[in-house]
């Protein structure tokens, strides 16, 4: 057996494990940040919500995970196994390196990089259709996460409410939201690896999906709370609340479309709608992560692929 045969589950479940704990704390930062959840408890709702984000969307509505699957075509199981493996070693390796920093990076941005990075090295047939959802996702999500931050916020400045509770809720729809859309994308990868279409997920891949990512999630990315929550923006309750509503209409209507997006991008970008005072150093630090991420993982991509093909 290839090596990379035996080492390609490992990897996938390794990156749904970096997923949850450097990608879903985004979740829960502002309603941390505001006081309305003390750090652990809005670690334990936030694995809690995730892990029924991946069941639930996996088993009644993989959109995002068919636009995955349609993403690249490798010539043969051997290719796809070579080509996935050095796509998640170049997740990893970035994932692991900018939570040293605090810096909330886009899982799924290193994932698309390191996959069109893999089917580069090893002459893949990249499906232009399933790209454009993609671009579409990658592209729209932060003008529509500022946008929707804003309304939200202007909506509940005119309607009576408890952002305090509200806060508790909307974290936990945000987290059940990133499990839809992020537990799809590499649940898409395990089912690849085997061959078997994400219209038909077999139940033991999706539980250890979805436990996986709550693992992952549970592990608390402290760090990354605290650069969302706190060293962003300092936000009201009421801000706080409509940043986390309005993440959550750009994840709710881009996974019923099957858009791929990142949960990270989304956050921010709500919250920076919501706020009127961002801080400018923390947005540029976090822009230009964002902008070395797709070079970087499709380089790593590319390489790894190369040398596992």
């Amino acid at each position: 057996m290839p090596i990379h045969a035996a080492l390609l589950p490992f990897l996938v479940l390794c990156v749904i494990l970096v997923n949850g704990w450097t990608d879903a704390p985004n979740a829960i930062a502002t309603a941390v940040g505001s006081g309305a959840l003390s750090f652990r408890p809005a670690v334990a709702l936030a694995a809690v919500c995730n892990f029924a984000g991946v069941a639930l969307a996996c088993l009644c509505f993989p959109a995002v995970a068919a636009t995955m699957e349609n993403l690249v075509r490798f010539s043969s199981p051997q290719a796809t196994q070579a080509g996935l493996c050095g796509a998640l070693l170049a997740v990893i390796l970035w994932g692991v390196a900018a939570w040293r920093f605090g810096l909330p990076t886009s899982e799924s941005h290193a994932l698309l990089a390191g996959l069109s990075g893999a089917a580069l090295a090893l002459g893949a047939d990249i499906q232009p259709s399933a790209w454009v959802a993609v671009g579409v996702g990658l592209v729209l999500s932060l003008p529509a996460g500022v946008v929707a931050g804003r309304a939200v916020c202007c909506g509940l400045g005119r309607i009576p409410h408890n952002p305090i509770q509200g806060q508790r809720w909307a974290a936990a729809l945000t987290a059940f939201l990133h499990g839809a859309q992020d537990g799809q994308k590499f649940l898409a990868l395990l089912l690849m690896a085997q061959g078997v279409s994400a219209a038909r997920p077999p139940l033991i891949l999706l539980l250890l999906t979805a436990d996986t990512m709550a693992l992952g999630t549970g592990l608390g990315g402290r760090r990354i709370v605290e650069k969302i929550g706190h060293e962003l923006a300092h936000l009201t309750p009421t801000q706080g609340l409509a940043a986390d509503l309005g993440t959550g209409v750009v994840l709710g209507v881009c996974s019923a479309l099957g858009l791929p997006v990142s949960t990270s991008h989304a956050k921010v970008a709500a919250i920076c709608g919501a706020s009127p005072h961002p801080k400018a150093g923390v947005v540029a630090q976090l822009l230009l992560v964002w902008a070395l991420t797709f070079p970087a993982c499709m380089g790593l991509g590319y390489g790894f692929a190369l040398l596992l093909g």
